[in-house]
């Protein structure tokens, strides 16, 4: 599979250095133009807005396809998109570290629209008597493909750290952070819009309004997106997989830290993202929740989810970074996600909806404050000509995170509807440590550098 996937790549290699031919010394010594920020933070938000439409239905769609009490089936679903990031989110940024990011990102963007479009058709398939096993399929190969397309967000936080100096490093991460929070409240809205009637299934709608959005984004790489890469990735090897630049990228302590930090962290926080449309709809294996929303309450739900997440990351995080280092916003976010984790446990044991949604809250202003830290603090570790391909290791551990934990949060919501939430807490408790740890070893790359 990796073979086959390195010569597709090689030749849209060749391809894509038509529509982006290698720069002159003379453009090489230009800075990103000065609406560069704007214009990947308006690419990311509008490509978010279609993700933001299908992942809060996701689970509900799957739990109508299967007749599987145990929740593999739906398990495996939710972790099939994270399976192919964790594989192709370093590839994507190596070759954007060869190639430049911005041809990277406009063939995530088009296979956004492609895969987006099919996930409409197996809606509507699915939605057929005995075709429901057909549908699953369908459904299994549009996340498939959008994970492969998604994998790119890496590049996009690459374009981030090419465009910004060490120390706006951490309000540039947070504006990427950000596009995800408006891209998240916008998108759920326009999931509730393609919602019938209160109580009704969804139909196809989220999938082609998604893949429209994509389109969009697509036109907005194409005509306004300027290249950020300066340099010509000398040190980009000519393969875009090369297992030995991978191992150099992570033998470096301080970055293999933040790695496993991220790792215990992104898990944690997995076993509630991938539980919490089961948990408030309910479902075949979530008959006794106390909550039972509606379709369209599911949406409006996530979109308060993305509104706190945009309003704590574009109003508080970017105000403190720079002023309050990576560290100890990680682990302030930390803090918050162990409280509200135990939060939306008592909620569950007190059937509250009310202290859900406040739980909701903490949950989200933790990950705002927690995750673009991480990112941060990992950019400014790492070489700023392998940038591209350690974020993509970052993306591919956030990636594995979410398998393992989407694996084992569903099942844990079968044994018991708060027992996904504790087990978050616990970890978290873990991560919270590994973050103190990683965050007080090591120093920024260049520092590194003038020591060696």
């Amino acid at each position: 599979m990796l073979r086959a996937g390195a010569k597709i790549l090689g030749l849209l290699v060749a391809l894509l250095r038509r529509i982006n031919p290698p720069m002159t010394t003379e453009s090489q010594s230009e800075s990103p133009k000065k609406g560069s920020l704007l214009v990947i933070f308006l690419t990311v938000f509008i490509d978010l807005l279609g993700f933001g439409m299908v992942l809060p239905l996701l689970p509900i769609y799957a739990d109508q396809y299967t007749m599987d009490e145990a929740g593999w089936q739906l398990g495996l679903l939710m972790a099939s998109f994270s399976a192919m990031q964790l594989i192709f989110a370093p590839m994507w940024g190596r070759l954007s570290d060869r190639i430049g990011r911005r041809p990277v990102l406009m063939i995530g963007l088009a296979g956004s629209v492609v895969f987006y479009s099919l996930f409409g058709v197996a809606t509507i398939i699915g939605n057929q008597p005995d075709m429901q096993a057909t549908g699953l399929l369908l459904l299994f190969v549009a996340r498939i493909g959008a994970g492969i397309a998604g994998a790119t967000i890496s590049t996009a936080q690459a374009y981030i750290a090419d465009s910004t100096s060490l120390e706006n490093r951490p309000k540039g991460m947070a504006l990427v952070g950000m596009a995800f929070g408006l891209g998240f409240t916008f998108g759920p809205l326009l999931g509730f819009l393609a919602v019938p009637t209160a109580d009704s299934p969804p139909g196809p709608a989220p999938g082609f309004v998604a893949a429209g959005l994509s389109a969009v984004a697509l036109l907005l790489a194409v005509f306004k997106l300027p290249e950020s890469r300066r340099k010509g990735g000398e040190l980009a090897a000519r393969k875009v997989f090369d297992f030995g630049e991978f191992r150099r990228a992570i033998s470096v302590p301080s970055v293999a830290l933040v790695l496993v930090a991220m790792f215990v962290c992104v898990f944690s926080f997995a076993n509630f993202e991938t539980t919490l449309s089961l948990l408030i709809k309910g479902g075949t294996k979530t008959m006794n929740t106390p909550f039972k929303l509606s379709w369209g309450q599911v949406c409006l739900t996530y979109a308060y989810i993305g509104l706190t997440l945009a309003l704590v990351q574009g109003g508080i995080v970017r105000r403190m970074a720079g002023r309050v280092n990576e560290g100890t916003l990680a682990a302030s976010g930390a803090l918050l996600e162990i409280l509200g984790f135990v939060l939306i446990a008592f909620a569950v044991e007190l059937q509250s909806i009310g202290l859900l949604m406040g739980a909701l809250a903490v949950v989200v202003a933790g990950f705002s404050f927690m995750q673009p830290s991480l990112n941060s603090l990992l950019s400014r570790r790492s070489d700023p000509e392998r940038q591209g391909m350690v974020l993509g290791v970052g993306q591919s551990v956030n990636s594995l995170s979410r398998i393992v934990g989407s694996a084992v949060g569903i099942p844990l919501l079968g044994v018991h509807l708060a027992l996904p939430y504790y087990a978050a807490a616990g970890l978290m408790g873990l991560g919270l440590i590994l973050v103190i740890i990683a965050s007080r070893s090591g120093s920024d790359y260049a520092q590194e550098s003038t020591r060696l």
